[in-house]
């Protein structure tokens, strides 16, 4: 069963999303609805390994229709190229196969950011952890969990140095033996949806892939608001934020588990191959959809105090971090909270 790696509670958009085997057939539109005399589109869907909802405030509502038809048609293409559960995706294709010539540009693009991502965290990222995944999976009804000697040799085969990017080409190298995007092509996949919306020229939208983006506010003087879900309370948030145009990621200990208690989840160190101990989830804020989900991810595997320590190296990221004890801390340009 293919499960969420994460869910993230938004509060501007209303409704339950619609449930279906395939991206292709899940979209549907609902009704346009009036507000403060705007015309606000929404369509809800399922794919990516969550619920979608794509919310734009258009001068038409053919014109926004066109504009959301646009954008889940790159959640499509990102699906092909990226998806775990698709045989003949790419990266499917470069499992089975270690190499893959002349692959996708949307591929190469994430596959250059991850390795990015990997050096600034010193491997705390690590698009190589897909044999650990298997492993746990495979192991999910044992009280214990994999034996040591198991989750040892699934480590060996882990090394995103290993992962070669050429030209017209990428391979996987000894000992890399399989790949997986989930910790950054659903942001990559926001990033997608904001560039086709702005294409369409829409103004004012917020997309929810996952993580979330947003173009302007929901009105004049009142931007989009989100929750971020509390990592012990599925019914409730952790922290409500004004969405400040950059886009926004959380990973956390809860979203896929192995254990009753977080301490094995789908979120793993590739260091020791076992799940990190100190945070229950990470909120990272940043240009790029892609860039907050793999530095969410990386979050996780470093901990509270390097985390915050990499915030003040990279320009216009922030961190908000919640420890397993319930303790939070943020980096300084965190949004604030905001009042519904």
């Amino acid at each position: 069963m293919q499960m969420t790696r994460r869910r993230m509670l938004t509060l501007s958009l209303g409704g339950s999303a619609l449930l279906s085997a395939g991206l292709g057939a899940l979209s549907s539109v609902r009704e346009p609805r009036r507000q403060s005399g705007l015309v606000e589109v929404v369509r809800h869907g399922r794919g990516l390994g969550t619920d979608l909802s794509i919310t734009v405030i258009p001068s038409s509502t053919s014109a926004g229709e066109q504009a959301i038809d646009a954008a889940f048609a790159e959640l499509e293409t990102v699906e092909q190229v990226m998806s775990l559960y698709r045989p003949d995706s790419q990266i499917c294709q470069l499992n089975r196969e270690r190499m893959l010539i002349n692959p996708h540009p949307y591929l190469r693009e994430v596959l250059s950011t991850a390795a990015t991502i990997s050096a600034l965290s010193n491997g705390a990222f690590d698009i190589t952890v897909q044999p650990l995944w298997k492993l746990y999976s495979e192991c999910r009804q044992a009280a214990s969990g994999p034996s040591p000697e198991r989750v040892d040799a699934a480590r060996q085969s882990i090394g995103w140095q290993s992962v070669q990017l050429g030209t017209d080409f990428v391979r996987l190298n000894h000992p890399v033996e399989a790949i997986t995007l989930n910790g950054i092509a659903q942001g990559f996949a926001t990033d997608r949806a904001l560039s086709a919306l702005r294409q369409a020229g829409i103004q004012q939208a917020l997309i929810n892939v996952g993580e979330l983006g947003s173009l302007g506010g929901k009105s004049v003087g009142k931007p989009w608001v989100a929750g971020i879900q509390h990592p012990r309370e599925p019914d409730a948030y952790a922290e409500v934020i004004a969405l400040d145009g950059r886009c926004l990621a959380t990973s956390g200990d809860y979203a896929t588990t192995f254990s009753a208690d977080f301490s094995r989840n789908h979120i793993f160190d590739p260091r020791t191959g076992d799940s990190p101990h100190e945070l229950a989830s990470v909120s990272i804020v940043a240009p790029s959809g892609m860039l907050a989900d793999g530095l969410s991810t990386a979050a996780m595997v470093l901990g509270a105090e390097q985390t915050l320590a990499l915030m003040e190296r990279i320009p216009d990221v922030d961190a908000l971090l919640i420890l397993k004890s319930g303790k939070s801390l943020r980096s300084p340009g965190f949004p604030q909270s905001a009042v519904l």
